[in-house]
């Protein structure tokens, strides 16, 4: 028995509900299948609402925007099974057997379950290079590498957790922010939750362009230097803060911040117009632009 939940934002996400559905039904899985629109008041709710006239399945407009984290708690709260597997709209399923892979380890010693991300080469545009190789390089992991540092690897797009231990991982997690996943990894680290990471991995549609990508970053860095300076998060799985630790620690952090400075503009410019940018000016981009706005 299980919930699928789909927390989404102005998206069509009526033919990936209906993909789950004849899949669920195939495995004679008992399911039910739950997708909220989190407050966008879009016309795509149209298509979506008639996710309700689907099998065990429903469709449920928010009429305020809350962030994705806190419609994840509220989906899950709606959820009646034990395990919730979430996902996010803009995925599809990379092969037929997805639910099916999730359903074979309810039985075994985890509490959840990460199947995996990847990109298809045929989605590579120039104007969206930075987000597509990023991914391809960073984020598409053979799951036996993934399980070597279980909980560095943490998408949380695609992955399936026992019900009470999402709320307690979540309860800390519902800020309206970019980024979050940082806090969820983190949680999951401290709690020792038993995870497990397989290859059952969803193609990801919805590849921002590099200018959105690159401001989604600055965001996501502002909640990270935020979360560590209130010391929420100090977590060596994170490659930043470990960096950041080893230039602060080395009394060099003043010294690279004056060194990088003058290059953020340049760096921000080759990333955004580059056909395939180089992830180690990405990687020092990143160090930079978190250095100066962390103290």
């Amino acid at each position: 028995m299980i919930s699928i939940l789909i927390p989404t934002y102005n998206y069509n996400v009526l033919p990936l509900a209906k993909n789950l559905v004849n899949r669920a039904k195939k495995q004679g899985l008992i399911f039910e299948l739950i997708c909220m629109d989190d407050g966008s008041n879009s016309v795509k709710n149209k298509s979506n609402n008639d996710i309700n006239s689907l099998p065990n399945s429903k469709f449920i407009e928010r009429k305020t925007n809350l962030g994705r984290t806190a419609t994840r708690q509220a989906l899950a709260k709606e959820a009646k099974y034990d395990w919730l597997l979430f996902l996010d709209a803009d995925i599809t399923p990379k092969n037929d057997a997805f639910i099916s892979q999730y359903t074979a380890f309810v039985s075994e010693p985890y509490d959840a379950i990460f199947g995996g991300f990847a990109y298809n080469p045929e989605d590579y545009k120039p104007n969206k290079s930075l987000r597509y190789t990023f991914g391809k390089n960073r984020e598409e992991v053979d799951a036996h590498k993934r399980n070597n540092n279980k909980y560095k690897f943490i998408i949380s797009s695609n992955f399936m957790i026992k019900k009470h231990v999402f709320f307690k991982i979540n309860a800390l997690n519902l800020k309206p922010a970019y980024g979050m996943d940082y806090v969820f990894g983190h949680q999951l680290s401290i709690n020792k939750v038993p995870i497990l990471h397989i290859n059952n991995e969803v193609y990801h549609l919805g590849i921002d362009d590099n200018i959105n990508y690159l401001k989604k970053t600055n965001q996501a860095l502002h909640t990270l230097s935020a979360l560590h300076k209130n010391n929420n998060i100090n977590d060596s799985h994170i490659s930043l803060i470990k960096a950041y630790s080893f230039l602060k620690k080395a009394n060099m952090l003043k010294v690279f911040r004056v060194l990088t400075k003058p290059f953020i503009n340049q760096m921000k410019k080759y990333l955004l117009k580059n056909k395939a940018p180089n992830l180690f000016i990405f990687d020092l981009y990143r160090l930079s632009y978190f250095c100066n706005i962390t103290t």
